[in-house]
């Protein structure tokens, strides 16, 4: 098989993936559509994807606004000084190739959730994707929404705070690069960053 058939036989299964998703119609049934961080109804929108959780192909879930993808975005911060990272040229996600980000995680899948809680997740995912061996304590943050653009319209993320006992942090992964820097610089970096993690930084 060449290499062009190997992306395609990848992208392919990648797109039929059953990823975690909730109707657009649930989130917003009793709360009132928002647009950033919402730090005050945590709780309440984890229940509502509890409680109304469904798993569709990723492919069709991509193109589909009255569905949102849920996903676990992890922040991590040491002291005062937060992992900036970013992504490759060569990364799953066309729309936010080259663009910087605080995010870690990914979306979830029907075996994601078999056994684990959120956090049991956002942990695996942040060690793939990060070299790093000492103490994580988690903390949720809020719930981002973005209908501004197409890669927020069909995202909804569970954004966590990972609060870590050391410096001595890499990347790995799709990644091409990582930092820990101070929030002056993420501000002065901000217009480079993917909407999320600018929608963030006045949180942190």
């Amino acid at each position: 098989m060449t290499n062009t058939s190997q992306a395609q036989s990848l992208s392919s299964a990648k797109y039929q993936e059953q990823i975690l998703v909730i109707p657009r119609a649930q989130l917003f049934k009793n709360i009132s559509p928002w647009h950033g961080l919402n730090t005050e109804n945590t709780h309440e929108v984890l229940n509502i994807i509890t409680s109304h959780a469904q798993f569709h192909p990723r492919g069709l879930m991509e193109e589909d606004p009255s569905y949102k993808q849920i996903i676990p975005y992890g922040v991590f911060v040491y002291q005062n000084s937060y992992f900036l990272m970013q992504r490759s040229n060569s990364g799953s996600e066309s729309r936010l190739k080259n663009k910087f980000t605080l995010g870690i995680g990914g979306h979830m899948r029907a075996s994601d959730l078999q056994g684990s809680t959120l956090f049991d997740w956002i942990k695996r995912e942040f060690y793939e994707e990060i070299d790093y061996n000492n103490q994580l304590t988690i903390k949720p943050l809020g719930i981002l929404n973005d209908d501004t653009n197409a890669v927020g319209q069909v995202h909804l993320g569970i954004v966590l705070l990972l609060e870590g006992s050391s410096s001595t942090i890499s990347i790995r992964s799709e990644l091409a690069q990582g930092n820990l820097v101070t929030k002056q610089v993420l501000l002065e970096q901000q217009e480079y960053m993917e909407t999320w993690s600018q929608l963030i930084i006045p949180y942190l």
